[in-house]
């Protein structure tokens, strides 16, 4: 039981080591608004999380906080088949991702208990897209959702009069007014440096089982 247990924590470190370099969102802020003045702050949350209730959900007034966040779905994936749709691209109007373009996606919510405002930012690792703000044009991009994080109420999302704009690697927020069940918009941006993982994540996998089997070889020796 000893030498397996060791083969396996091995294997386990070093395939989280191999799936730790996702960091795409880089910063962001609240710039204005009563969100603001309610003491709101811009969070990045890491998968899974617990500033939700319960955790790891979004979409159903699970928040209820002036704060701003945001996490990081799918990296990396070049489209397949199918173009994917988004309603605001650096110009302004709606496009898509052409297939075979490597995509990272990227989710931003503000869902405070009572209705408040921000004005605000968020900056990605590599250039914007596109931005996803209509309800209609999520469905076409839910296979690039966060598969540990819970999505409820889809026929809520997106935002109502509320406006986003882009600048290369930054995503502007616009007088958003929110409360129930909150804004949400989805980020297409280019391929991630961040999240580029050299080497195959079953590569790691494979050498620290070789590495644990060389390691039985020499204790039973």
């Amino acid at each position: 039981m000893y030498p397996f247990a060791r083969i396996l924590a091995a294997t386990t470190c070093l395939g989280l080591f191999a799936g730790a370099a996702s960091a795409t969102i880089i910063d962001g802020a609240i710039t204005a608004g009563t969100a603001l003045s309610a003491g709101g702050t811009f969070i990045k949350l890491t998968v899974p999380f617990i500033e939700s209730d319960p955790d790891s959900t979004v979409g159903d007034d699970n928040f209820q906080s002036p704060n701003l966040y945001a996490f990081d779905e799918v990296q990396n994936i070049a489209v397949e088949d199918t173009p994917i749709p988004f309603d605001v691209g650096p110009d302004g109007s709606a496009g898509s991702v052409a297939v075979g373009a490597v995509v990272a996606s990227h989710y931003i919510i503000f869902d405070p208990r009572q209705s408040l405002s921000l004005s605000g930012w968020v900056d990605f690792d590599s250039e914007i897209y596109g931005v996803v703000t209509e309800t209609a044009t999520f469905g076409p991009s839910d296979t690039l959702a966060n598969p540990g994080v819970t999505y409820l109420s889809p026929a809520a999302r997106g935002l109502e009069s509320e406006t986003v704009t882009i600048s290369g690697s930054r995503l502007y927020l616009n007088n958003w007014t929110a409360s129930s069940p909150g804004d949400v918009v989805r980020v297409f941006t280019d391929r991630s440096p961040l999240a580029d993982v050299p080497v195959p994540a079953s590569l790691p996998l494979l050498l620290a089982g070789l590495g644990g089997l060389f390691g039985l070889r020499r204790l039973r020796a």
